[in-house]
């Protein structure tokens, strides 16, 4: 498959970098609070909310909040939907690599 034709075909939800962060994090990690995102993306809260808010809609991730002593607790998870649409954006992003590879190889 050309490479051409496998960028118009990414998933734009997850192909934004922040969100790529996002699932990549909690596909790594079973489930991951706020302040556990923020800090692993170096990003702000607004950033954060944002991207966040965007996967949810999209069914990728799941938004538990809830308070831990006292204190609010905003906790993230992986859906499988979100998992599937992980997976089927790295396979993409490898047929990417590999025809740019083959590309380079014939030059």
């Amino acid at each position: 498959m050309a490479a051409e034709s496998v960028l118009h075909g990414l998933d734009q939800v997850i192909h934004e970098r922040r969100r790529l962060g996002i699932v990549s994090a909690l596909a790594a990690n079973d489930r991951q609070t706020f302040a556990e995102l923020k800090a692993v993306l170096k990003t702000t809260d607004g950033n954060l909310s944002v991207h966040a808010r965007r996967l949810e809609e999209a069914g990728y991730i799941k938004v538990t909040k809830g308070f831990a002593d006292r204190k609010p607790r905003t906790e993230y998870r992986l859906t499988a939907k979100g998992r599937r649409a992980l997976e089927t954006y790295l396979e993409q992003m490898e047929s990417i690599l590999s025809a740019t590879r083959h590309a380079l190889e014939r030059e």
